[in-house]
């Protein structure tokens, strides 16, 4: 069995990897459950078919199975399809040996100018906001988008999140601290004993700051004591490239922060499902100390986190005004989570909302759909969920940022998050 243990030298040995990947990709192609998931799995069984292999996969070529690592975009979903996951005895876990064969060739080769550019989110994020409106501005310009493209590999009809001013954390820390409080029930936020550290994500620190602000009414609506610990970007970024020693460092200062915010009793609450999917199952995957642990199992999605409260009768239930028709895409990355349909059951506590959930891929996730290489692919990946928009009511909303980016382009629908859907209801300006 291949190891997943990032200490072990055989996880960067690239002929064990190799091997590794050939054992696994015999299992899939006698399965071939996870077809119809994405194309790393139909590009496997087409060259695993073709007569000169003849389903040998020790006859594959290297190219060809290094072709199935690059298709795979991270999306979790063959993980709780397959049968064959750990505690079985042949321990397939597809997503993570894909993370393992990329880091291992990027630790022999080095990180590309391409995975570093897009695996510094944070990096970006300040400098863009910084830099706002011209950043924006410049973002438009064809020339500008055509040296991006050629410089570091982001498609030039690639739509980009809109740079914000000020960030996030920059609104939090300078706003009246009850003023989304006041229209809570009496008593106040403390009353409750309700207490939540936020994980804002870098999408809304620097681009959706209106998510977070909506986030914060929403809780404070409903009594809870919110606070803001330092934070950096979740690593998933960095993770999509290889560099896996970059994502441990974003890791150790986040677990470090998070940690002692679940040591005063606040539950972890995260704004967007990659980060949510990080801090649950990667983090202690890559950080083995008793605090990572402690912060996996004090995270929770926000939707998760509302519709907990919802369950015990103790979600604020006054809304003011209608939402009417919703349209709501299901990310992977809280599919994989295996937690239910918690935006939309939230969504229809609503009175009089009807809340459609697709459940299709964006073929975006991470820095995948970004990269000129897999641009294109993306779009008709993702084709399913933009008929089942377009099909769909008025509103359309989804949590994650970038499957918003993504349906925005193919349908120029742009989605709210369903947070900022909550808060509308309950009266909240954007």
């Amino acid at each position: 069995m291949g190891t997943l243990d990032t200490k072990s030298p055989e996880f960067w040995d690239l002929a064990a990897v190799d091997k590794e990947l050939r054992r696994v990709y015999d299992i899939c192609g006698g399965c071939r459950r996870c077809l119809p998931l994405c194309p790393s799995f139909k590009v496997l069984f087409d060259r695993m078919d073709v007569e000169a292999v003849d389903g040998d996969v020790d006859k594959l070529p290297a190219g060809d199975v290094k072709e199935v690592v690059d298709l795979c975009y991270q999306c979790k979903l063959c993980f709780n399809h397959c049968p064959y996951t750990p505690p079985h005895r042949w321990e397939v876990d597809f997503p993570r040996l894909m993370l393992r064969a990329r880091a291992a060739q990027a630790r022999s080769s080095g990180v590309s100018v391409q995975d570093r550019m897009l695996g510094n989110a944070d990096l970006v994020g300040k400098l863009g906001s910084l830099a706002a409106p011209l950043s924006n501005w410049m973002n438009e310009l064809s020339v500008h988008r055509a040296f991006m493209q050629a410089v570091v590999g982001i498609h030039k009809q690639r739509n980009l999140p809109t740079f914000a001013r000020p960030t996030f954390s920059s609104w939090f820390k300078g706003r009246a601290p009850s003023r989304s409080a006041l229209k809570a029930p009496a008593g106040g936020a403390a009353s409750t004993g309700r207490k939540v550290a936020l994980f804002a994500t870098c999408s809304v620190e620097y681009y959706q700051t209106s998510t977070g602000r909506a986030a914060v009414n929403v809780l404070e609506r409903n009594r809870v004591d919110v606070s803001l610990p330092p934070q950096r970007c979740c690593g998933m970024p960095y993770l999509d490239g290889g560099a896996v020693d970059e994502a441990k460092a974003l890791i150790r200062d986040n677990v470090a922060s998070l940690a002692a915010a679940a040591r005063e009793g606040r539950e972890i609450v995260v704004l967007g499902p990659t980060c949510s999917y990080m801090l649950k199952q990667e983090f202690p995957w890559l950080d083995d100390s008793a605090d990572a642990k402690l912060v996996a199992a004090n995270t929770r999605d926000i939707f998760e986190y509302l519709a907990k409260l919802n369950a015990a009768g103790e979600l604020d239930t006054n809304f003011t005004k209608p939402v009417g028709a919703v349209t709501y895409h299901m990310p992977c990355h809280l599919r994989a989570q295996n937690i239910g349909h918690k935006s939309a059951d939230v969504l229809r506590a609503i009175p009089g909302a009807s809340v459609d959930v697709v459940e299709k891929c964006s073929a975006v996730d991470g820095t995948w759909g970004f990269k000129k290489e897999y641009y294109e692919l993306s779009m008709r990946l993702a084709k399913p969920l933009f008929d089942a928009v377009t099909a769909g009511g008025p509103v359309t909303a989804t949590d994650c940022p970038l499957a918003a980016l993504q349906i925005e382009q193919g349908t120029g629908r742009k989605p709210k998050h369903p947070v900022e859907v909550l808060a509308a209801a309950y009266g909240f300006e954007a």
